[in-house]
């Protein structure tokens, strides 16, 4: 897809400052360290629209970008990080879950998984909400520029089976490129769907 404009919207802690436009949303979701600031500055050929930090944990509100002033990349607070306090990690599991069953024109969600680990009980509390509020997921493995292509597809097929998935998971590396034009090709088949 080529990317005219992409700008930054709004940061926000809930409900009252998403934007009220009617256009659609694509979410990103994973762990905290999972690359999700980095694939989507990589989605989008921007370096530093998404703030990427060392830090893991420190996405703690809903981002929206607009894009082409079409459609919007919401990044979602990111799960699981330990060493944020406990009153900001206690409140990204009701926010998350807010968000995915109230937005009125989220199509779906992209699932970041590091390609290195099993899935955790928060991913597949995540992957559980999607299913109940029927939620369309695009699965994605995260740094596979770190792994061979032969352990790159047992982490495929073990996750695939894990998560009980139809399909693969993708493969990307925002470092590396890899799987952007794949994630690109899942993402459009959501737009225009009412």
């Amino acid at each position: 897809m080529k990317i005219l404009s992409a700008e930054f919207i709004v940061s926000a802690p809930g409900p009252k400052q998403f934007p009220v436009d009617k256009s659609p949303q694509i979410a990103f979701a994973g762990r905290s360290n999972v690359g999700k600031s980095s694939i989507i500055n990589a989605l989008l050929h921007r370096k530093k629209l998404v703030k990427t930090s060392q830090t893991p944990g420190k996405t703690q509100l809903i981002n929206f970008f607009l894009i082409n002033k079409a459609f919007y990349f919401v990044d979602l607070p990111g799960y699981g990080y330990a060493h944020a306090p406990h009153e900001v990690t206690d409140a990204w599991a009701p926010m998350i879950e807010g968000y995915l069953k109230g937005s009125l024109t989220l199509r779906a969600v992209v699932v970041l998984l590091d390609s290195r680990r099993e899935p955790d009980e928060r991913d597949l509390r995540l992957i559980e909400w999607l299913r109940q509020y029927d939620i369309p997921a695009i699965f994605a493995l995260t740094k596979v520029d770190k792994l061979s292509r032969q352990v790159a597809g047992r982490a495929q097929r073990d996750i695939q089976a894990r998560l009980e998935l139809e399909d693969l998971p993708l493969l990307s590396s925002a470092k590396s490129g890899a799987g952007m034009s794949s994630l690109w090709g899942s993402i459009v088949k959501y737009f225009g769907k009412d």
